[in-house]
């Protein structure tokens, strides 16, 4: 990503959690801001995963309509 894409941006957190990472970044020899887009990106990669793609939701849905009254019955 260059320099020119960045932009700044002000939050706050748990100062013992931000305690924390500080001193994870000082003993990777890291910078502080590098391990926050690090943990910004894990989690955005996350979350993309975990909702079910829409084809596969689509199908899930023809299923339930075609098959409601089996599903009912093997539930029971």
């Amino acid at each position: 990503m260059s320099k020119s894409n960045r932009e700044r941006f002000a939050t706050q957190v748990d100062s013992s959690l931000l305690c924390e990472l500080r001193q994870l970044a000082k003993t990777e020899g890291r910078q502080l801001q590098a391990l926050i887009e690090e943990a910004l990106t894990d989690l955005m990669e996350k979350r993309k995963h975990e909702r079910p793609r829409s084809h596969v939701m689509e199908v899930y849905r023809q299923s339930l309509e075609t098959r409601e009254r089996l599903y009912r019955q093997l539930a029971k």
